[in-house]
């Protein structure tokens, strides 16, 4: 089952299923919640992965700057968003993410893994400019709404990877 404005907003206020929000009314969606632009970065080296994970080795990438007046421009390529909200998702809810239509129609996307039951933390996902002229995207932008999903039943045992709880 897909959760509905009203569902979110009742997890929201009764058990924190969002934090560091916004502005709610612009946030919710009738099926979904935006998450705004909290940091950009650029990946500055190469990564790895492996099946055990044990040769796992994520990208050190730094921080682009933003103007005073709150914009940056950012050139074709991948970056890596950070986003002001933070999640607390139970052990029977999960969310899928997709971009806005209106990035999308600048010829930019975001890249999403699976949000899944018992993660908490800042979200953490790729966006990806394709459009020639680049793009400009302002600090706290909604740029990826988030699609709820309630599970049949909880999970045996919620997230537990390295990017729980991440500030």
């Amino acid at each position: 089952m897909i959760l509905n404005d009203r569902t979110i907003r009742f997890l929201i206020k009764d058990m924190g299923l969002v934090s560091d929000y916004i502005d709610l009314s612009k946030q919710i969606q009738p099926n979904g919640f935006d998450l705004t632009v909290r940091e950009i970065m650029k990946f500055t080296e190469q990564g790895q992965l492996d099946f055990s994970n044990k040769q796992r080795k994520i990208p050190f990438a730094e921080g682009v700057e933003f103007s005073p007046d709150g914009w940056v421009v950012l050139k074709p390529g991948a970056y890596l968003v950070t986003s002001n909200e933070y999640l607390k998702l139970p052990r029977d809810i999960i969310a899928l993410g997709f971009p806005r239509s209106s990035l999308l129609r600048m010829g930019a996307y975001t890249h999403h893994g699976v949000w899944d039951a018992g993660f908490e933390g800042r979200s953490q996902f790729l966006l990806v400019v394709e459009n020639k002229k680049g793009i400009k995207i302002k600090r706290n932008a909604r740029i990826t709404q988030l699609v709820f999903f309630k599970l049949s039943e909880e999970v045996e045992q919620g997230y537990s990877g390295i990017y729980k709880k991440l500030v």
